[in-house]
């Protein structure tokens, strides 16, 4: 960037604003947000650049958006813009294509040209400081007087999650904000992150990738979210998670163990609290064949038609890899998803010469229950096994209605312990569930948001007050040894973007209740 290219045109923006048409003040101010970002951007990488050098450039950039701008949609345009710029500055020193002696000279050379001109004739003719100097910071994303950064203001850190919270599997959306809000609500009456309040806001997607964008576009775009957290969803999460990498923003504890969101090696911005479903998978399948002695090609895979199926079988088929089988052997019975249309994987099963003894459900919890309906007289014995991504409580509430004969010994993966149980965890959890939010039940998704964000939490206090995606990231890489409760430590690193690697066994007994079960 040409520095002095850039003074020239601040100069020549105070000098013909008031007589240039609206349109080319616009479009004056668009260049200089492409050329005055990325050296902020580049500023804000480096943690021995000091933030006040920052933030005043910021500020009178704010009063040119605002002196530019005729109403607020223009404002926001070019704050936008900015923002993407700034990002690209970050992006820089990131990837190694600048250093931050370079970020420094490029800052100080900015600020110098912006630095108010000695008295004499050049001077007279380029007013540009003094308007500079005069302009108070208006309100837009990056200009409030304590942050720089988007969803952070001096009282408060806005996250989002995007979920279903309307139709056939909203209460998953709706348990798993809830534990997110526990926490924070905990985390808030305890003073919050640096004196701020942590903030959850929602976007509904219905659980379906066509609208995910809208939904992720919405949290970033018109609410200024810091980050998103426990948004739910595999093949949703495909779409939000590249969103979200595009602007550099954090995705973190999202409601899936899907690969999407565990790259290797990891994305900066993309950090899980669960492990996959390939483990969850792995770890079933040896309950099965050490625990209830069930030959391995005795047992099937019964999984929706998108990368939440697809993750299940992955991991069933890793087992027989690893017990010297071909995984071509192995009987994946298939449904549409967001369907209950079973019968096709039912008649499947029926063909079968080698009897199937045990299925692993990588499923909904609706298409699931159907199909334990509809198999449970064909195969009174049969062990139906589940991945925590079916939604343990929501199958339960689902089997419960048709009676004791289908809920007893329905097995669940999950990736946070009973809710029943007395882990220090658990406890804190139901009582500050019930303190928050009295009458509701402990529910697995809402304990696994809970534990999550206490995860995020703690990243955030150990980053300090002066807050940044690429301060919390690095946070969050030196997370070792956390110890919430759980029985196990949570740790990240910068090869390892998942915290938890256990998996803790459940079960339906007659009443439908999940009871503790010893998966190994």
């Amino acid at each position: 960037m040409d520095l002095r290219w850039t003074s020239f045109l601040l100069s020549a923006f105070f000098i013909t604003a008031a007589e240039a048409a609206p349109g080319d003040r616009i479009e004056l101010v668009r260049d200089l947000a492409g050329r005055v970002g990325p050296v902020i951007g580049s500023g804000l990488a480096c943690p021995d650049i000091a933030r006040p050098r920052i933030q005043s450039v910021i500020e009178k950039f704010a009063a040119v958006i605002r002196d530019a701008a005729s109403n607020e949609a223009q404002r926001s345009d070019l704050a936008q813009l900015f923002d993407r710029s700034v990002a690209d500055g970050r992006g820089m020193v990131m990837s190694g294509r600048m250093d931050c002696g370079q970020a420094d000279r490029r800052l100080a050379d900015l600020e110098q040209s912006l630095a108010p001109s000695a008295p004499g004739p050049a001077a007279a003719a380029v007013p540009a400081a003094p308007a500079f100097a005069a302009a108070p910071a208006p309100a837009v994303s990056f200009g409030n007087p304590v942050s720089a950064v988007r969803g952070i203001s001096d009282n408060e850190i806005r996250f989002g999650i995007t979920a279903a919270f309307t139709g056939p599997v909203r209460e998953r959306g709706r348990q798993m904000k809830l534990g997110i809000e526990t926490a924070f609500n905990q985390a808030n009456d305890a003073g919050g992150v640096a004196g701020r309040k942590l903030r959850i806001i929602a976007a509904d997607d219905g659980n379906e990738p066509a609208r995910t964008l809208q939904a992720v576009r919405q949290l970033y775009e018109k609410d200024q979210i810091f980050g998103l957290v426990g948004s739910i969803g595999t093949a949703t999460a495909a779409v939000a998670v590249a969103y979200a990498l595009e602007r550099r923003m954090l995705f973190f504890g999202a409601y899936t163990g899907g690969n999407v969101v565990r790259r290797d090696p990891p994305d900066r911005y993309v950090f899980n609290y669960r492990p996959s479903y390939a483990e969850e998978a792995d770890a079933a399948v040896r309950y099965l064949v050490k625990i209830r002695r069930i030959p391995v090609r005795q047992i099937a895979v019964f999984a929706q038609q998108d990368d939440l199926g697809d993750a299940g079988f992955a991991g069933v088929a890793k087992v027989y890899r690893a017990l010297g089988i071909s995984d071509s052997a192995l009987l994946r019975l298939n449904y549409p998803r967001n369907t209950i249309e079973v019968d096709e994987a039912i008649n499947l099963l029926r063909l079968q010469k080698v009897p199937v003894r045990a299925i692993i459900m990588s499923a909904s919890h609706r298409a699931a229950a159907k199909f334990i309906e509809k198999t449970r007289n064909l195969y009174p014995e049969m062990i139906f096994t589940s991945i925590s991504g079916v939604g343990g409580s929501s199958l339960a509430e689902e089997l419960k209605l048709l009676g004791p004969r289908y809920t007893t010994g329905i097995l669940v993966t999950q990736v946070v312990p009973a809710v029943s149980g007395h882990s220090s965890a658990v406890l804190e959890y139901r009582n500050a569930l019930a303190r928050y939010f009295p009458g509701e039940a402990p529910d697995y998704a809402s304990l696994e948001g809970f534990v999550a964000a206490n995860i995020l939490i703690d990243a955030l206090k150990r980053t300090g007050a002066q807050l940044d995606t690429e301060k919390l990231v690095d946070a969050l890489e030196s997370t070792r040894n956390l110890d919430l409760g759980l029985g196990v430590s949570l740790s990240f690193a910068r090869s390892d973007h998942q915290a938890s690697h256990k998996i803790w066994g459940t079960a339906l007994d007659e009443a439908g209740r999940f009871q503790p079960v010893d998966l190994e």
